[in-house]
């Protein structure tokens, strides 16, 4: 994935946003205001020596010299389960779970009501045409990726065991926007197209993938267990928006900053951004790493809340060019895996090589 840190020196500068060169996706509403431009701040970096002292490189004594790699961090006892979604790729994602009973809900109803199902529009594939989406594990369709996305907080609103929530996200005490918000809002459970049109003007105005999308699911599944909280209609935008911002981040290497979150959204600070993003960190344990098993986990439960929901994914027939470029997108994913595998037998035999060299060193001074 991307690098975790960002940095801005004004809001015209940022390597995302300053890089558009055509218009947004005709579906998308982005809604862009003026705002004050400041510093940003995503994930302290570790201090660095002191001007003129060259960087040493710690050996040490004994084993264990080896860095630690962010996957391999021992989790605490309280958090180190396996019945963790966004932690294990084994059991299954808390969104599924919650919208299972309203889709219960809905089969019963239309079987005690004798409702006829619709009729069938999903294509099938026969022995002269093969109907394909184009969306994959690892290049989802963004629209429909971000309509599920939204579609499962809608289903964590809907469907939260209780009210719990910190200050940091109550959006009565951070307002995202000056004009009063009625209190008839924080009482009432937002529409799916409420969440869908959030989601989306952020998605567009950033110009965010849809793997984002999905990072941004397990951060948020992966902050309410953690911090032991619900998603609900008072806390809801910023805990999407304090996940979005950090998926962002982590997933693409050239990050939106949070001064630009202030062109697209009215009235927030960056003061407001850095702070929550600070505590969303905290509250994450400083956890941000996603493994490729959790993502697909993620990616395939998606499918079937969109199968279950009957969000259709667009079919269109696999015509010869377009089997061409699957097969030139499977030989090249191939030979990307190959050459991580290569390099990190590479650095491996190479950090192998130094100890022992260090050690052959101490045993002959």
């Amino acid at each position: 994935m991307g690098n975790t840190l960002s940095c801005c020196v004004s809001p015209n500068a940022s390597p995302k946003l300053g890089r558009r060169s055509g218009p947004a996706e005709e579906d998308y509403e982005s809604e862009v205001c003026v705002a004050a431009a400041g510093d940003t701040v995503a994930v302290a970096p570790a201090p660095a020596p002191a001007a003129g002292e060259p960087a040493e490189l710690d050996i040490g004594a004994g084993e264990g010299h080896h860095l630690q790699h962010i996957s391999d961090r021992e989790m605490p006892e309280d958090l180190a389960l396996e019945s963790n979604p966004s932690d294990h790729p084994g059991p299954s994602t808390i969104f599924l779970s919650k919208s299972q009973t309203d889709v219960r809900e809905k089969r019963k109803s239309s079987h005690l009501n004798h409702v006829s199902p619709r009729q069938l529009t999903k294509k099938y594939s026969s022995c002269s045409t093969i109907f394909l989406d184009d969306s994959t594990v690892s290049q989802p369709n963004l629209r429909t990726t971000v309509k599920c996305v939204t579609l499962a907080i809608y289903y964590h609103i809907k469907n939260r065991d209780a009210d719990r929530s910190l200050d940091i996200f109550d959006e009565r005490s951070h307002p995202l926007t000056r004009e009063k918000v009625p209190e008839e809002y924080f009482e009432h459970d937002p529409e799916h197209k409420l969440i869908y049109r959030f989601v989306r003007t952020l998605f567009s105005a950033a110009q965010l993938t849809a793997e984002c999308a999905i990072v941004t699911l397990v951060y948020l599944e992966r902050l309410l267990t953690y911090a032991e909280i619900d998603i609900c209609p008072t806390n809801w935008k910023r805990i999407v928006l304090g996940a979005i911002l950090l998926a962002s981040k982590v997933w693409d290497d050239q990050a939106v900053w949070n001064v630009d979150y202030c062109q697209i959204l009215k009235d927030i600070t960056v003061e407001d951004m850095n702070e929550m993003e600070r505590q969303f960190l905290e509250l994450l344990q400083f956890n941000i790493n996603v493994p490729a098993s959790v993502y697909a986990k993620y990616y395939f439960d998606l499918r079937s809340l969109a199968d279950d929901n009957n969000l259709c994914f667009l079919f269109a027939p696999l015509s010869k060019e377009r089997a061409q470029n699957l097969e030139a997108i499977s030989r090249l994913c191939d030979n990307k895996y190959n050459d991580l595998c290569r390099a990190a037998m590479r650095r491996s035999l190479s950090a192998d090589n130094f100890i022992g060299i260090q050690h052959s060193k101490a045993i002959l001074s």
